[in-house]
């Protein structure tokens, strides 16, 4: 599945939560990511990031779709991230 995940956390867990989206994702600008993954990757993303983050502060959206062709991309100003090494 193709994931774009976007993020808002205290200060303090954003270097948590940014460490953990870099194992799965592609950081494609401030706090969003993208990429395939597969199911159990998504559920693993997803289990790590819960426990990362207080649920009643931060929050995390995750948008899955079957494939990135599904999906229309428009960029205003300066490209920022894109595809690259996954750590």
């Amino acid at each position: 599945m193709f994931v774009i995940l976007v993020y808002d956390t205290a200060v303090e867990r954003n270097p948590t939560v940014l460490r953990t989206c870099r194992k799965y994702l592609h950081w494609t600008q401030r706090s969003v990511f993208q990429g395939e993954l597969s199911a159990a990757q998504f559920r693993a993303l997803m289990a790590a990031l819960h426990t990362t983050i207080n649920p009643d502060y931060d929050s995390i959206v995750a948008y899955t779709t079957r494939s990135p062709e599904m999906i229309e991309t428009t960029t205003l100003g300066v490209p920022l991230g894109g595809p690259g090494d996954i750590l």
